[in-house]
């Protein structure tokens, strides 16, 4: 099996065909995120891992605000595309260096698929809980650890063959210890498993979600 490659330069390839291509974990998690009740009503949102747009697209329908953080030119390309609205902001960013937010910026953020690309999360919890305001929420959705231990990970076609992105397991306690140490606190985790898919007590979850609050 060849080598990762590094996410910077595996979504610039998969930018082209990742919202038409076959991908039972990016349909997963738009069904999560949708069906996890957010405060999103005029809020002011920063989305980090924002790739091509495809949550964007909802978050901007009734945020106040919306600041879509993705490390790829070509993925934000296809999310300018959309044509969302002036209150929606694409920016390049590495999402292990200082935001391009004020602290206690945002009522929520968001982040989906994009942590386990991340070798370190400390740096990237410490922003969120940097911008977050006091009462606000963060929402993640992963690709479950268990289905990374099994095997699984992020991959698309590349000259007919399939192209690995490089990814790291996180387990569950990362995810929440690394909050924690951010001020943040846990308040809902959901692990999914596709509704069609013909599954056994032995079949992992698909996606991982978890939803933490910064005290006031």
């Amino acid at each position: 099996m060849s080598e990762p490659i590094p996410a910077r330069d595996a979504y610039q390839d998969w930018a082209r065909i990742y919202d038409s291509n076959e991908n039972r974990t990016r349909d997963l998690d738009a069904l999560v995120l949708r069906g996890t009740e957010l405060p999103l009503d005029g809020a002011d949102v920063i989305e980090f891992g924002a790739g091509t747009g495809k949550n964007t697209e909802y978050l901007a329908e009734t945020a106040g605000s919306v600041l879509a953080l993705d490390l790829s030119p070509a993925m934000l390309e296809k999310a300018r595309a959309r044509q969302l609205g002036s209150h929606v902001t694409f920016a390049e960013h590495d999402i292990t260096r200082p935001w391009p937010a004020g602290d206690a910026s945002a009522d929520l953020v968001i982040g989906n698929l994009v942590l386990e690309h991340v070798e370190d999360l400390a740096p990237v919890y410490a922003q969120i809980g940097r911008v977050l305001k006091p009462g606000g929420i963060l929402f993640i959705s992963e690709l479950h650890p268990d289905r990374q231990k099994g095997g699984s990970q992020a991959q698309f076609e590349r000259d007919g063959k399939a192209a690995m992105v490089e990814a790291y397991i996180h387990s569950v306690s990362d995810y929440v210890e690394c909050a924690e140490a951010a001020g943040l606190v846990l308040t809902g985790l959901n692990e999914a498993i596709e509704a069609e898919a013909a599954v056994d007590e032995d079949t992992p979850p698909r996606i991982l979600a978890l939803t933490f609050s910064k005290p006031l």
